[in-house]
């Protein structure tokens, strides 16, 4: 026996809006009153506090009408909902009966109009409750950015309670970004059929979707739901519904069985499964792990899960109530070309909340970018958090302020230069074209070494070519800039080449990371480089290089003495240049497309220690060389730069850096020293350890200059902006206080 809807209870526009509805149940041949017929019929009314809410979406957040009216037309055609024991009597006398979801949605909207101090239930609180979670219609709302909050917000009053569970996600893959209310929903067609196949078969239907945060695991979700709105979801399956993350906050064996009996006969999505199986102290919501178990043990509701590949190797794929109980399907990261659909996807949204217009080149070099610089978040997250950080740089730009651009101040456009210079500041690598000055420093690169290395013209040249080759764009783009072996005798001068390309490419010496591999003997101090993996003491600290790479890609690595190293290490360096990449510990990838990668090695070094290296000289080195090295590796370097041995007048040039630097020192204490002919001279003589190279100037300058400077100066009582002059006597070295209008030394 089924009762009658009171109409008392009813305000004109929706008692006008249910019985048009009634109409199109007839239209479209259907047993029940839908929620999804109250929808079509409220987008069809013309005058209703519904359409005066539906026409400020469309004025402020670029709400299309029309395709969502196609969209509610398919799945009223395609969707079934039983019949409940309330009808509603027409005008005419006719009965029409009103669905489950229907009762449902007169009962929240009822509840809405009390809370709003309102007597009757007009459109705008069905619309509201339409947009809910609780009910089907949600599905087709939510892509298009109408929820129960966005429209209370437009009503202008405080939100309707939330009734619990969320048809869809609505919040970012890391979980702790705020509620996002219109996320923008992208299909990545050959994993959505998987998971359809998975989710239609008879047993074994529940799903984990396995892949890095910032793939698109919870879209996928997404996109069932809406296909599933569509009526072109799986086979019995009437709804996707998440557990409410805020009642999970506040007792999580209560949500997740709210969310367990809402998803009968539907889908219930989980968001990092980790978080829910596990002992007190592993996951976060230990008390729900027997709940979430039972529930892969059944049938219905169906689970769809996600989870990073970590988890699910350490801990979830050796839960055997899930593990045999489940299929997974990997998400990997989407390839450009899938990318750029995803961002199309996204564009609406970001071009409204950002007040400005975005080109499909700007999205092209905003995933060519992400992919190359910002590696270490994988695609479309990283190409979207460029996509976000740029627009914002292009909004303060139009402000005062120190942040403000140079020009194109006032463009509302944002353009592929934009998320080049924004790229820029994000990583400190310049991606900007390369413009005319850009060309000139490195076409001057040659010159600028040799200005700072001396006596090696070979090895400059050799580096400088191989570096402008990479920096115009003629490299393969997973491939580190440049990779070299450098050989030589001590003390002539790579480290210090090293150095100064550090600070050419990055702006400061300090962008270099020196490895001494006479400190990786061991196969186990690999761990050292890669990091201890999960488990293991030290395991969250990261390894020295892979570490160091993800948080700054922009580096020059420096292996020094290589052949002192496990020969295991050389894998690891076949790997960095051939694939540009290494996994550490933990299975985290770090990228070296940015980086340099230089090796210094002694092999060879006794063959090389002439001023002039000949052809036979550097097939001899190179002979020692190939009985350490395997041909795979050498064959993959860029250059094998090898370093001659230093001439006097070399030490002598090299002398007066090492000086110039010492006056630099002393300028900046306030100190004026000056150096003549003859303590140049002198310092020159005391140099008799030809077979270090230029290391031992350093001990020179720092006994017979730094030394005796530091004692003259506390008997003398210089005062401040003395200027010393320093030269050479039969005794040594003389240092004298001088006025500052006395003439300058020789």
């Amino acid at each position: 026996m089924s009762g009658a809807l009171n109409p008392d209870l009813l305000a004109n526009d929706f008692a006008a809006t249910l019985n048009a509805a009634a109409q199109l149940q007839r239209e479209f041949r259907q047993p029940t009153l839908m929620p999804e017929l109250i929808l079509l019929a409220l987008l069809r009314q013309g005058d209703s506090p519904a359409n005066a809410l539906l026409s400020e979406f469309r004025s402020r957040r670029g709400l299309d009408l029309q395709q969502l009216e196609r969209q509610v037309q398919l799945a009223c055609a395609n969707r079934r909902d039983p019949g409940g024991r309330l009808v509603h009597v027409l005008a005419d006398g006719r009965r029409a009966t009103l669905s489950r979801q229907s009762i449902i949605l007169i009962d929240d909207a009822l509840e809405e109009a009390r809370r709003r101090n309102c007597g009757r239930v007009d459109c705008g609180h069905i619309l509201q409750v339409l947009a809910s979670d609780s009910i089907s219609t949600s599905g087709l709302l939510r892509p298009h950015g109408i929820t129960a909050r966005t429209v209370a917000d437009v009503m202008n009053k405080p939100k309707a309670p939330e009734t619990g569970a969320q048809t869809t996600a609505d919040r970012s893959e890391g979980g702790s970004s705020p509620p996002s209310e219109e996320f923008p929903v992208y299909e990545r067609e050959e994993l959505l059929r998987s998971m359809l196949t998975i989710i239609n078969q008879a047993v074994n239907r529940h799903l984990v979707l396995v892949g890095p945060a910032g793939v698109g695991k919870r879209s996928l979700a997404l996109g069932l739901g809406q296909l599933i709105a569509r009526g072109e979801g799986p086979r019995g399956i009437t709804r996707v519904v998440q557990i409410a993350e805020d009642e999970l906050l506040d007792d999580d064996p209560a949500a997740l069985r709210k969310a367990l009996a809402q998803a009968r006969g539907g889908i219930l999505f989980l968001p990092h499964l980790q978080r829910f199986l596990g002992r007190p102290g592993v996951a976060q919501f230990s008390r729900c792990s027997s709940l979430v178990l039972k529930t892969f043990l059944a049938n219905d509701p169906v689970i769809v899960a996600t989870t990073g590949e970590i988890d699910w190797n350490a801990r979830l794929g050796l839960e055997p109530g899930v593990s045999e109980n489940c299929q997974v399907l990997r998400v990997p990261q989407p390839a450009s070309r899938e990318t750029l659909p995803i961002l199309r996807a996204l564009k609406p949204q970001l071009q409204r909340d950002y007040q400005l217009r975005i080109t499909d080149d700007a999205l092209k070099v905003a995933i060519s970018l992400a992919r190359r610089h910002l590696a270490a978040t994988p695609l479309p997250r990283s190409a979207e958090n460029l996509l976000h950080r740029s627009a914002a740089m292009v909004n303060t730009s139009r402000q005062s302020g120190p942040a403000r651009r140079s020009e194109h101040d006032d463009s509302p456009e944002l353009d592929a230069d934009d998320l080049r210079l924004c790229a820029s500041q994000m990583t400190g690598v310049p991606l900007n074209q390369l413009g005319e000055d850009e060309r000139r420093r490195y076409a001057s690169l040659t010159d600028y070494l040799k200005q700072r290395l001396i006596g090696q013209d070979q090895a400059v040249q050799a580096v400088s070519r191989a570096i402008r080759t990479a920096r115009v764009g003629l490299k393969e783009p997973q491939r580190p800039v440049g990779a070299f072996l450098f050989l030589g005798p001590t003390g002539v001068g790579k480290t210090q080449l090293a150095r100064t390309l550090a600070d050419f490419m990055f702006g400061d010496e300090q962008a270099m990371l020196a490895l001494d591999m006479s400190e990786f003997k061991d196969e186990s101090s690999i761990n050292r480089l890669l990091g201890s993996p999960s488990g293991y003491v030290d395991s969250d600290a990261g390894g020295q290089l892979t570490e160091r790479v993800r948080r700054q890609p922009w580096l020059l690595v420096l292996f020094d003495e290589v052949e002192k190293a496990h020969p295991r290490i050389m894998d690891l360096l076949l790997q960095m240049i051939e694939e540009g990449r290494l996994t550490d510990g933990r299975g985290r990838s770090a990228t070296f497309s940015e980086t340099v990668l230089i090796l210094t090695s002694n092999l060879g070094s006794r063959h090389l220690a002439i001023p002039v290296i000949t052809e036979a000289a550097r097939e001899a080195a190179m002979e020692q060389v190939r009985t350490w090295f395997r041909p795979e590796l050498l064959n993959r370097l860029d250059e094998i730069v090898m370093f001659n041995a230093l001439s006097d007048d070399d030490l002598g040039a090299i002398l007066k850096l090492m000086l110039a630097r010492e006056q630099q020192l002393a300028a900046e204490r306030g100190l004026q020293l000056e150096f003549g002919t003859g303590a140049l001279e002198w310092l020159q003589q005391q140099y008799d350890e030809i077979q270090y190279g230029a290391r031992p100037l350093l001990r020179i300058i720092r006994r017979h200059v730094r030394v005796p400077l530091a004692d003259y100066l506390l008997s003398a009582d210089a005062p401040a902006n003395s200027r010393i002059c320093i030269d050479a006597d039969s005794s040594g070295l003389s240092f004298v206080t001088m006025d500052a209008d006395s003439p300058l030394q020789d």
